[in-house]
């Protein structure tokens, strides 16, 4: 694969509402950003990732957007993004904003006109259906139906998420070019590039069918004709060739439904975007998801699986957007360290073992501190949509308030979306008044003061991954070389291999709370990366692959939760 500047990249992702507030409102802006730009900088990251930060009535945080080219009054003014957009690129930091244009608010101009004036042509830039009963039997992704009632008329509204925000008709050329305009203003503007929200959504089934309900309120999920339709291709090829290849930007897509199958028309040669997101690591938890009140049991083996397919289809295709946590997931070390979410060294090596997966690494805020989930006492805590919708859907389902309560707890998306914790101040020096949404509470633990200053701490094993990764004699291993999954005698260990034709990087990952013995599948040449202080390592006798003669085989005892990175010869890989 034609090496590309975006894979040299290591991202940050940025709840703005969350980071830091700078006017002391509660709600975090532009200029407290800004203000941290020393932070990102010593963290090491070149890149950041700005949720939405338009205008917006806040339904569903600023992923309902009422105007493209103005920025909500809370977060500051479009002179406030010039000015950050321009000292991030001071200091060697791009900028990445967030691009949502499957839908709009309901607040949008457009809108307002299509509700005014039903034969204009602005009508036509949504979807409307009439009619005295709903066209048909699909849940949004938030719950309920998918058609809301226009008031006064016999007529519907489609909208795959929340009820403000209404489907803009991709079918409608005008529509399209509209967007596409808006695009091409902003990478004008000076940004590096866009993650794009929900983009496989924009494609519908235009029959818009009936379908087989699968839950309790008789409604089935849109996502089976709302989501990565036949046909998509042509939308997705036209929005490339008009916007992003006239620029060399990054796109990076969220793309739920794709097939491993599809990933070449996505990520290949000539795909539509530069990187994808693949979430079925982040959903084997839960049945399909979507429904947070359906628990699946899972192993580490069971992540690893989903982890090394994904790897190895997307290295077949393409380039991989790498990620533990984002702003729709609950924390990374309390959902997949579970009881261990409080060590230290188990959160850097679940750090370290998605770091240096094949791929540009996306860290979340709060990730490189080792934040942890909260536990609230009652729905009325909870600002996200899709955490209440989820909670009345588990009654529904025949859940008790408090089994609802537990499962909101574990999977809401306000877990990311807390407050950043930057003292142990009583709001965790956010800013000086009550925060918009409650702090986790234990910034008393877990604060980037405290860890700035300790040379042990979660954030500078992070700082230290990616200096290894971006700035060591190690680099392009890490960066381009290629991975390959290595079987493992303990199913708590996951390891891999990163190479290139000149370097091969060995790596192991003790996700057990014990120690484990492993064979070595090549000799220890160079010490890459270990988090114990020495290695434990035994040598014995073994046939090699060939039958060929008796040789030293080494074997390592793995303390728990350590990782181990070592560089091999690519010659002892070839004997393999």
């Amino acid at each position: 694969m034609e090496k590309k500047w975006w894979q040299s990249e290591v991202v940050y992702q940025i709840y703005p509402k969350s980071f830091c507030d700078s006017n002391d409102d509660g709600t975090g802006d532009i200029p407290g950003i800004m203000s941290r730009l020393d932070y990102l900088k010593e963290l090491g990251v070149t890149m950041l990732w700005i949720c939405p930060v338009f205008r917006s009535p806040m339904d569903d945080n600023g992923y309902d957007i009422s105007d493209y080219f103005d920025l909500a009054p809370e977060f500051g003014t479009m002179e406030d993004l010039r000015e950050l957009v321009r000292a991030a690129k001071e200091i060697g930091i791009k900028i990445i904003l967030d691009l949502v244009i499957n839908h709009t608010s309901d607040e949008h101009e457009w809108f307002q006109r299509a509700l005014k004036d039903p034969d204009s042509k602005w009508h036509d830039f949504y979807i409307f259906k009439e009619g005295k009963e709903r066209p048909n039997n699909w849940r949004s992704v938030f719950g309920g139906s998918v058609w809301e009632k226009v008031s006064g008329r016999d007529e519907y509204y489609f909208h795959a998420f929340g009820t403000k925000q209404p489907d803009l008709n991709w079918e409608n050329p005008e529509v399209r070019e509209t967007l596409y305009g808006m695009v091409n203003q902003w990478l004008e503007l000076g940004i590096a590039g866009f993650r794009i929200d929900a983009i496989t959504f924009i494609k519908k089934d235009l029959t818009f069918r009936n379908l087989e309900p699968d839950g309790a309120d008789g409604l089935a999920k849109c996502t089976k004709g709302s989501r990565n339709q036949p046909g998509i291709g042509e939308l997705l090829r036209e929005l490339k060739e008009k916007t992003f290849q006239k620029h060399d930007c990054v796109t990076v897509a969220e793309a739920p439904g794709v097939g491993y199958d599809e990933l070449e028309d996505f990520i290949g040669e000539n795909g539509y975007f530069s990187m994808i997101f693949d979430f079925k690591h982040a959903d084997l938890d839960v049945a399909g998801g979507s429904e947070w009140f359906r628990r699946v049991p899972w192993t580490i083996a069971d992540l690893n699986e989903r982890l090394m397919r994904s790897q190895m289809a997307i290295q077949k295709a393409g380039w991989s957007a790498n990620f533990i946590e984002n702003h729709d997931q609950p924390r990374a070390t309390t959902k997949y360290l579970l009881e261990a979410a409080g060590n230290a060294k188990a959160v850097k090596t679940l750090g370290a073992m998605y770091f240096f997966l094949r791929g540009t690494p996306f860290i979340y805020q709060g990730q490189e501190l080792g934040m942890q989930n909260f536990v609230r006492d009652s729905i009325d805590e909870f600002n996200d949509i899709s955490s209440i919708d989820q909670y009345y859907r588990a009654m529904e389902e025949g859940c008790t308030k408090e089994e609802a309560l537990h499962y909101i707890n574990l999977r809401s998306r306000d877990n990311a979306r807390t407050p950043f914790p930057w003292t142990a101040g009583e709001h965790a020096g956010f800013s000086s008044i009550k925060p918009w949404l409650k702090v986790t509470g234990d910034q008393d633990r877990i604060n980037a003061e405290k860890q700035r200053n300790d040379p042990e701490s979660i954030f500078h094993f992070y700082r230290h991954i990616i200096a290894l990764r971006q700035d060591s004699a190690f680099s392009e291993c890490l960066i381009y070389g290629d991975i390959q999954p290595l079987e493992t005698a303990c199913g708590d260990i996951i390891a891999y291999r990163r190479s290139t034709e000149e370097m091969s990087i060995v790596c192991y990952f003790n996700f057990s709370r014990e120690a484990q013995e492993e064979i070595l599948p090549s000799q220890i040449r160079e010490i890459v990366l270990n988090t114990e202080e020495t290695l434990d390592v035994r040598t014995n006798a073994g046939c090699d692959a060939n039958d060929k003669g008796i040789q030293e085989k080494e074997r390592i005892v793995l303390a728990p939760f350590q990782t181990l990175m070592y560089r091999s010869s690519c010659t002892d890989m070839k004997m393999e």
